[in-house]
């Protein structure tokens, strides 16, 4: 393993002479949404968090490059809230299949030697699947990675905030707040008929009051130890 330089590790900082003379890549395509995290997180959070673990992996390997990353995604669970902003899962399943495509055209040589979806929100798991299941039926070397945290919380408690301390600590508010605690299988019902609003009016499902960046940078270098173990089997 050696580490990448910035300007390297970004597909959008190269020139198209610059992909077409390296040798293929595993292309990191970051999946995220702009959704409300509680009061104190912002709407970009799964994003974020998704960045930064493709990053991560990438500087550790010279053989893998991060797409620019895709933020938007299905969270209609939350618009209840103000800023959240969904495509839905259909709108996002046919932009990943249409990326994936893209990537590993029909005509002419790829760039790349497998893709990998890194998803960070998990209202777009359906989607991630859907699109998975088609790019491989095509023939295409795709798969899809999201983030396991043992213990961890649901939404925009503990563990996410958590991740956003050890990121980015300026982007945090001063509240720690709780939401609801109950298990998720519990509120699910409720949730799927009216949304994340109807069970934690501040939007958090979980409890943020013992978050901190040492546990944030611990669950991050969980994340990106897994995604890298995906990276080296592609």
């Amino acid at each position: 393993m050696t580490t990448s330089p910035p300007e390297k590790r970004h597909l959008a900082s190269r020139t198209w002479p610059e992909v077409a003379g390296a040798a293929p890549a595993v292309l990191l395509v970051p999946v995220g949404s702009c959704e409300q995290h509680g009061p104190h997180l912002p709407l970009g959070t799964d994003t974020q968090v998704a960045l930064a673990v493709a990053d991560r992996v990438a500087r550790l390997r010279d053989d893998v490059v991060v797409a620019p990353a895709l933020p938007y995604g299905s969270s209609g669970e939350h618009d209840g809230f103000a800023g959240t902003l969904s495509i839905g899962t259909a709108a996002l399943r046919t932009a990943l299949v249409e990326l994936g495509r893209s990537a590993f055209p029909e005509q002419g040589p790829s760039a790349f030697r497998s893709l990998v979806f890194v998803n960070g929100h998990g209202g777009n798991l359906e989607a991630v699947r859907a699109a998975v299941e088609v790019l491989e039926g095509e023939g295409r070397p795709v798969s899809g990675w999201w983030p396991s945290v043992p213990g961890g919380d649901a939404h925009a408690g503990r563990t996410e905030t958590s991740l956003l301390l050890a990121l980015d600590p300026g982007a945090v508010g001063t509240e720690r707040p709780v939401g609801a605690t109950e298990p998720v299988a519990d509120l699910l019902p409720l949730l799927r008929e009216r949304g994340v609003a109807a069970v934690s009016p501040n939007g958090v499902l979980g409890d943020a009051s013992d978050a901190s960046a040492g546990e944030g940078e611990q669950v991050l270098a969980g994340l990106v130890e897994d995604l890298l173990a995906l990276v080296e089997g592609s």
